[in-house]
């Protein structure tokens, strides 16, 4: 299985994710240019973290812009799997990819700190190694992650099993005091409707190396590759 990481002007994980994929995971790995327009014959593309075009105008809006979206907007509405960490979901909101948006922190403050998700769903490509409501212990890094979208918008996710990952204590528990940001319903990734597109704000690739003393993010590459392999 070949993953293309794409690399915009601002990113800073991209190289984290090519070593996770490359490295720990034993994967092809292409790094995928923002000014091109090939997608080199991968089957899963990532757009990584980072401050893409230093989040001018807002956070995802110019990189949305960039010559490769074309082609990956492509892919994704012809099935292709495709997902977003941190600046990277912030790119497929505003490319249209995924619903809703992400907004500032409601405490307008840059977060970066170790957080726990709760596992919403097990039938995603990206969580079914994961058991259902299971709490992993992954890395936030954002000043705009708070998640957004409209009654309707959010009522479909939830009818559709579209939520993946929800904010929450060491024990589980989903409350305002365990959302870091204010995210609608403690939300912090979601699919689209037809399960290709993935996006989620936390950094699973900075909790996937045992030297890193945690591997919780480690199952979200697992699942990607059990599910395409099965």
């Amino acid at each position: 299985m070949k993953f293309g990481v794409i690399t915009f002007p601002g990113s800073n994980c991209d190289q984290d994710m090519i070593y996770v994929l490359k490295n720990i995971m034993g994967c092809e790995v292409a790094n995928l240019w923002h000014k091109d327009h090939d997608l080199q014959g991968c089957d899963f593309i990532i757009l990584p973290g980072g401050f893409s075009y230093g989040d001018y105008l807002r956070s995802g809006a110019i990189a949305r812009f960039s010559p490769i979206m074309q082609e990956v907007i492509s892919f994704a509405n012809k099935g292709g799997n495709v997902m977003g960490i941190c600046n990277g979901f912030q790119i497929l909101t505003e490319a249209g990819l995924l619903p809703g948006a992400l907004l500032h922190n409601d405490h307008q403050k840059f977060n970066c700190k170790n957080v726990f998700l709760q596992v919403q769903t097990t039938s995603s490509l990206v969580t079914s190694a994961y058991t259902k409501h299971q709490v992993a212990k992954i890395p936030i890094a954002h000043g705009e992650g708070r998640y957004f979208a409209d009654e309707k918008t959010i009522q479909s996710l939830l009818d559709n099993d579209q939520v993946l990952f929800k904010y929450c204590d060491e024990n589980g528990n989903v409350s305002p005091e365990s959302n870091p940001n204010g995210s609608t319903l403690n939300i912090a990734g979601v699919t689209n409707i037809n399960r290709n597109v993935f996006g989620m704000m936390p950094h699973p690739e900075r909790a996937a190396d045992k030297n890193l003393l945690n591997t919780d993010g480690k199952k979200l590459f697992e699942s990607i590759l059990q599910g395409v392999l099965a």
